[in-house]
Parts: C-alpha cells; sequence; structure tokens
C-alpha cells in the first residue's frame, strides 16, 4: 500500500485481494458465476477495518487469514441473494439472468445452501468465535427476510394506514436485520481477525451497522426515484409522512399516486434518515477505543464514499 493513502485506491488494491482469495478458495464454477461482479462492499469495509486495528503492519499471515473471513462473508451474502430473487421473482441479477433463472431453483437453492455451508466451514476453522458470529449473522439475516415475505405477503388493498401505524419501526428492523448486521459483523469479524478487544469489535459492529443501514436506505431511494415501486418501502414511509402530519389513511391501490404525491417529501426523509446514519458512522469511527492511525481517517471517509457511489446514479450527493 502507498505511502500517501485515498480510499479509493484502498478499495481497490483490496478489491483485487479478495477477487484473489476468492479464486483461491472457490472451485465450483456455478458458485463463481454467482460471485462475480460483486461490489465486495462488506469485505472492502471489513478490509478498510482490519487495517485500521492493525495499523498495516500485520503479518502476511494474519492478512491471509483475514482475507479467508472476507470470502466467507461473500459466499453468505451471494447466497442469500440467490434466494432473495427467487422469493422475490426477480427475472435479473447484475445485468444478467438471476441464477435460477438460468439454472433452475432446484440448483439455486441447494448451490445456495452449499456456499453457506463453505462460508461456515472456513469461519469455524478460524476458532469458535467467528463461527457463533458467523452463525448469528445468517439467523438475524433469516429473521429480517422472514419479516419481509410476511409483510409482503399482506393483501395491500386491505391495508390501512393510520397515524399510530408502526410500519416504518417494521421498515427500519428488516434493513437492521436484512442488510445493516451482515456490514456490522463483517467489520466485528476483523476485528476478531486482528486479535484486538472485544471493546473495539464492538466499536466496528455499531459502526458496521450504521453504514449497513445508511446503504440499504440509500438502495431504496435510488430504486424509489427511478420510478420501481416497492411496496415493502411504500407503505412504512407513507406512515412516516402521516405521522408527520399529512391527511388521512392510504389503501393499497392508491399507493402510486400518494407516492407521486409526497414525492419530495419522502426523498427528504430519505436523505435525513442516511445523513443521520453516516453520522452516527463517523462518530463511531471517531472513538478513542480504536487505533489511531493512517486508516482510521479513511474510516471516517468511507460512509459518505460507499453511500455517493450508490446514489450517483440519481445524481444525488451528501456533503
Amino acid at each position: 500500500m502507498q505511502d500517501t493513502l485515498n480510499l479509493k485506491a484502498f478499495f481497490n488494491d483490496s478489491k483485487e485481494d479478495i477477487e484473489h482469495k476468492i479464486k483461491e478458495l472457490v472451485t465450483d464454477p456455478k458458485m463463481l458465476d454467482i460471485l462475480f461482479g460483486g461490489k465486495r462492499l462488506r469485505p472492502l469495509l471489513a478490509s478498510l477495518s482490519f487495517k485500521t486495528c492493525t495499523g498495516g503492519d500485520e503479518t502476511n499471515e494474519r492478512y491471509q487469514a483475514f482475507l479467508e473471513g472476507a470470502v466467507a462473508i461473500e459466499l453468505a451474502h451471494n447466497a442469500s441473494l440467490v434466494h432473495d430473487d427467487i422469493i422475490d421473482g426477480d427475472e435479473e441479477r447484475r445485468g444478467k439472468p438471476a441464477f435460477h433463472i438460468k439454472e433452475g431453483l432446484d440448483n439455486a437453492i441447494l448451490i445456495g445452501h452449499k456456499m453457506l455451508v463453505i462460508g461456515f466451514n472456513i469461519m469455524l476453522s478460524h476458532g469458535e468465535k467467528n463461527a457463533k458470529l458467523y452463525m448469528n449473522t445468517w439467523d438475524q439475516t433469516l429473521n429480517g427476510q422472514l419479516c419481509e415475505v410476511n409483510f409482503n405477503s399482506k393483501d395491500l388493498d386491505d391495508t390501512s394506514i393510520s397515524a399510530d401505524s408502526k410500519f416504518f419501526q417494521l421498515y427500519s428492523n428488516i434493513i437492521d436485520l436484512k442488510t445493516a448486521w451482515l456490514f456490522a459483523s463483517a467489520c466485528k469479524a476483523a476485528a476478531f481477525e486482528a486479535q484486538l478487544s472485544n471493546d473495539v469489535a464492538d466499536i466496528l459492529f455499531q459502526y458496521g451497522r450504521e453504514v449497513g443501514f445508511s446503504y440499504q436506505l440509500a438502495d431504496d431511494l435510488a430504486d424509489l426515484e427511478k420510478g420501481e415501486r416497492i411496496d415493502s418501502v411504500v407503505i412504512p414511509l407513507l406512515s412516516r409522512l402521516e405521522n408527520n402530519g399529512l391527511n388521512g389513511s392510504v389503501k393499497g391501490k392508491l399507493l402510486k399516486n400518494k407516492l407521486e404525491k409526497n414525492r419530495d417529501e419522502i426523498k427528504e426523509l430519505y436523505l435525513n434518515e442516511i445523513k443521520k446514519h453516516i453520522h452516527n458512522a463517523q462518530t463511531l469511527s471517531q472513538s478513542p477505543l480504536l487505533p489511531n492511525n493512517r486508516y482510521t481517517l479513511l474510516l471516517q471517509q468511507a460512509p459518505t464514499h460507499i453511500i455517493n457511489a450508490m446514489l450517483a446514479e440519481i445524481n444525488i450527493s451528501i456533503q
């Protein structure tokens, strides 16, 4: 790594290392196809957390062990995407046919499970603490997915959004479990690999959680701005707007008109929530419990960098 660090260069270098380790550990061509084209955000944030913990002075053996954990993170994340596409009925992923469209449902379900098992075995080889973190994270992810599935199974035409609705709270809980926990656990696992204290691991867990939360909000905002209707997003947001003083209740069949009418308010709500979580992450990155080295500043810069990369496609930038 060069002496003068910048975040983009750091992520580029780290991604090369992660891709190399994926090819080293994963030999199944179908799994490699699933993994192809991923942004690697979770292991990249974990890599930055790891370097912050070690100051970049880790031995090659310890860094290679960390990279193995990064591959486990990507295996679990991409397995969840394969299963999400089946549940959501999505036919495309990363600009190409979704895996279940190309290979069939049976292959998609079973290979997704195999990816999870491989990831677990990697983490198990790194000790009980890492294995428990992996399993607990997957359990939380499944809880979030179940919440979303059950929410989306409701008959929207019979759904009334009232001032005392708790739909926004449910939406936030789904984001926390499905997305934020994996970001959080990736950062915590990095602290484990660096052999730092539980206090440091907990700080990095909360840091990753805030980044993951803001990332999912940015992703949903981008979808809404591009005209994609996401019922499990729209309903709680309209609920939040009504709690802020807008009129009445809304039926499912009127969601589209309600969304168009309140688009500016929804956008503002999203941006305010995103900024709040970015600020929380930046505050955590300045904790006196964390080592102070040349990577610490990058840890502070990373939330804004990651979110702006997502929002660039709708021409929005967070300062």
